[in-house]
């Protein structure tokens, strides 16, 4: 269950990701509602993440929370904020993909 709780983490963690990128190109009271979102989604995952490392090894544990909001984050600016994609950097999201998977199965 930790690995489930460690997953939603890091989707929590793309997601203050995100807030942060939609508050940059707001104002007023827009801006405010995407910082509470950021705030809301940040509490979140800290919490399950913390949740996640009561069984996992924290070391593990920290490098999928970030490996998953990575991930997450640069998908999100190619498709959503229309960052540039090109070869290398989807060959090195794509190592980083392998790389969490690997750890998943190389823990207990």
């Amino acid at each position: 269950m930790n690995w489930v709780y460690l997953i939603i983490a890091g989707l929590f963690e793309v997601g203050f990701a995100f807030c942060l990128g939609k508050a940059k190109f707001s104002t007023g009271s827009t801006r405010t509602f995407w910082l509470i979102a950021f705030i809301v989604a940040l509490t979140i995952s800290m919490s399950l993440l913390y949740k996640a490392t009561q069984t996992l090894p924290i070391g593990t544990a920290y490098a999928v929370w970030t490996g998953i909001g990575a991930v997450g984050t640069v998908l999100l600016g190619i498709w959503i904020f229309k960052e540039p994609v090109h070869f290398w950097r989807l060959f090195f999201l794509t190592t980083l993909l392998i790389s969490l998977v690997g750890l998943k199965f190389v823990s207990n």
